[in-house]
C-alpha cells in the first residue's frame, strides 16, 4: 500500500512539473530543422496530373485503338464511332481509308475534310473528335518512392510519368542519370539539370512497356552560406571546379571567402580561401562549401520589433549606441510601453541554448544510470524515465531567444549595438498573469495596492505542492525576479514552482533547474 503510495506521488509530482514546463515553454517556438536538400527537391510538389490524356490536348498523336466521333450530313449522313486500326487508319463509308495515326489532335478535322472532298466535291459538312485516348502503362523503378506500373498518354513528359512514382527520392536518387529504356536497349537518358535552371527538356514518344530507371545518386556537394542555392547539389564525374559549381549555387556578391570540408586521401580534410582562388579548386565527392562575406564593413543591421511604427530595419554605423538610434524610432506614447523595452541578441542565445544543452544532458545521463535497489523501484524509476524523456526532446527544441535586459525603472542602458541585434518595443498592458502550482491559473487585471499573494489568491491560492518562499515573476522588460515579497508591475507574469523535497531523486532537482533555465535564460539576461 505505502509503494502505491509513494508512486502516485512521485507521479503527480512529475506530472505537475511537465504541465509548469509546457507552460513555459509555450512562449517560445520551436525552430524548423533544415536539413541539406538536393537541389530540385521541390520538383514533384507541382502537379502534373494536369497533362491530359484526351483530344483535349491538342498535341496528343492519334494512336493505333483511339476512338473517333465522325458526324457527316449533306448528300451522305454518317454517324459513327470509329477505331483507327492496326494500319493506322479509320474507315469511312462511301469515303475510304483515311491515315490519321500519328498526327496531332488539332489537325484531325483538317485531315478528314481533305480526303471526303476527294469524294463529296460540295455539299458535304463534317465534324470528326477524338474520344479516347490509348493509354500505354510504362514501369517506373530505381530510385523512386513508389516504383511501380502506372499508365498515362504515349504524349506524357517523364516528369508526369516520375510524379505518378511519388518523385525521385531525395536521399537516395539522382536528378542526373534517368534512363528510358525499351525492352533491354537504352533509347534516351535524361538529365532533369537542364529542366531545373532554364526549363530545357527532350520530350519522347513512350511506348507501352517502356521503363524508366532512376539511377542512384552519384557525386555530391552540400553548399551553404551566403548564396541563393543553398542545397546539395550532383555532379558528374569524379570532381567539378569551384567556377563550375558557382553556375548552380549562385553565392550573393559579397562573398569574399570560401570554407571547404571533405576528406583527401581518406582523411580529413579542410581550407578557408578566398572567392577567387576557390573558382580554380579542385572538389571532391563529399565536400561542404561555405560561402562567407568577411569584408570589414562598417554599417551594421538591427530590426525593431513590438509596438512602433514607420521603419522596422535600419542601417547604421558599427559602434553606435541603442539611446542614439531610439530617437529616430516613432512609437505610440499611449500604447507602446518604452520603459521596458529589451533587446534580442544572437551571440546570447547562442550561449544560453548551450548551458541549456548541458543541463539536458546530465538529466539524461542521471534518468539513465542511476541503480536501483529492487525490481520495484527500477520498475517505477523506468516509467518515471519514461515520461520524462518525452519532454527532453521538446525541451531541446526550445527557442532561446537571447533577451537582453536593457531598461529597468524606466531608465534605459545605452549598449552598444551589434550585427543582428532586434530592440523589441512592448505593448502596454493591465493584465498580470498567474501560472504554475495555483489551484486556478489565469489572468486578472492588474491593482495598484495589490501584493503578490493577493494575485495567488484571486488564481485559487497555492497548491499542494507549490514552494511559496521562490515565486518567480517576468517582467515585460525581459527581467526576472525570484523571491518570497516582489513587488508586481502590469504586464507580470507571476510563476509558482513545485516544491522539490530535499529526499528526492537527483534528476528531479535536475528537472527543476532546466524549467527554471527556460523561464530565464530562455527570455531574459540582465546587464
Amino acid at each position: 500500500m505505502k509503494n502505491t503510495i509513494k508512486t502516485s506521488s512521485v507521479y503527480y509530482f512529475i506530472a505537475s512539473l511537465l504541465l509548469l514546463f509546457i507552460s513555459i515553454s509555450a512562449y517560445a517556438k520551436a525552430p524548423v530543422a533544415k536539413g541539406s536538400l538536393p537541389f530540385g527537391s521541390n520538383l514533384f510538389s507541382g502537379n502534373f496530373q494536369s497533362n491530359r490524356n484526351d483530344g483535349l490536348n491538342p498535341d496528343y498523336r492519334l494512336e493505333i485503338g483511339d476512338k473517333l466521333a465522325l458526324h457527316m450530313w449533306g448528300q451522305v449522313t454518317i454517324d459513327e464511332t470509329l477505331t483507327i486500326d492496326p494500319n493506322g487508319q479509320i474507315f469511312i463509308p462511301e469515303v475510304g481509308a483515311v491515315k490519321v495515326a500519328g498526327i496531332p489532335s488539332r489537325n484531325l478535322s483538317r485531315v478528314v475534310k481533305q480526303k471526303v472532298a476527294t469524294v463529296f466535291k460540295e455539299g458535304e459538312d463534317i465534324y470528326v473528335s477524338l474520344l479516347t485516348s490509348t493509354p500505354i502503362s510504362i514501369y517506373v523503378t530505381g530510385s523512386v518512392k513508389k516504383p511501380g506500373q502506372y499508365t498515362g498518354a504515349a504524349s506524357n513528359s517523364i516528369l508526369s510519368f516520375l510524379f505518378k512514382a511519388g518523385g525521385i527520392d531525395s536521399q537516395r536518387g539522382s536528378y542526373r542519370s534517368i534512363r528510358v529504356l525499351r525492352g533491354n536497349r537504352l533509347i534516351r537518358r535524361y538529365d532533369l539539370y537542364p529542366f531545373l535552371r532554364k526549363g530545357h527538356i527532350k520530350q519522347i514518344k513512350f511506348q507501352n512497356g517502356d521503363t524508366i530507371v532512376v539511377d542512384e545518386i552519384g557525386s555530391t556537394i552540400e553548399v551553404n552560406g551566403n548564396t541563393r542555392n543553398p542545397f546539395r547539389f550532383e555532379f558528374l564525374g569524379r570532381q567539378i571546379s569551384g567556377k563550375q559549381l558557382e553556375q548552380y549555387a549562385r553565392p550573393a556578391a559579397k562573398v569574399t571567402h570560401v570554407s571547404i570540408k571533405g576528406a583527401r586521401n581518406r582523411k580529413p580534410w579542410s581550407v578557408y580561401i578566398p572567392y577567387k582562388q576557390f573558382l580554380n579548386t579542385r572538389l571532391l565527392d563529399g565536400d561542404i562549401i561555405s560561402f562567407t562575406s568577411d569584408s570589414l564593413n562598417p554599417i551594421i543591421g538591427v530590426r525593431v520589433q513590438g509596438n512602433y511604427k514607420g521603419n522596422s530595419f535600419f542601417s547604421i554605423k558599427k559602434g553606435s549606441r541603442l539611446k542614439a538610434l531610439l530617437d529616430y524610432i516613432s512609437v505610440d506614447q499611449e500604447s507602446s510601453d518604452i520603459k521596458n523595452i529589451y533587446l534580442k541578441r544572437k551571440s546570447i542565445a547562442a550561449q544560453q541554448k548551450k548551458n541549456l544543452s548541458q543541463s539536458i544532458q546530465r538529466l539524461e545521463r542521471s534518468l539513465l544510470t542511476t541503480p536501483s535497489k529492487s525490481d520495484g523501484e527500477a520498475s517505477i524509476r523506468a516509467k518515471e524515465a519514461e515520461l520524462m524523456l518525452k519532454y527532453i526532446e521538446h525541451a531541446r527544441q526550445t527557442q532561446i531567444e537571447g533577451q537582453v535586459v536593457v531598461s529597468e525603472n524606466g531608465k534605459i542602458a545605452n549598449i552598444r549595438l551589434e550585427q543582428g541585434d532586434v530592440i523589441v518595443i512592448p505593448q502596454k498592458s493591465d493584465v498580470v498573469t498567474v501560472s504554475g502550482e495555483v489551484l486556478i491559473p489565469q489572468a486578472m487585471v492588474f491593482a495598484q495596492n495589490a501584493s503578490i499573494k493577493d494575485y495567488i489568491k484571486r488564481a485559487g491560492g497555492f497548491a499542494q505542492r507549490a514552494d511559496e518562499q521562490k515565486l518567480v515573476i517576468k517582467h515585460p522588460n525581459g527581467k526576472v525576479d525570484i523571491g518570497k515579497n516582489l513587488r508586481v508591475q502590469p504586464g507580470d507574469q507571476i510563476i509558482v514552482f513545485p516544491k522539490v523535497d530535499p529526499k528526492q531523486r537527483q534528476n528531479v532537482k535536475d528537472w527543476i533547474q532546466i524549467i527554471y533555465q527556460i523561464a530565464i535564460s530562455a527570455k531574459a539576461v540582465g546587464l
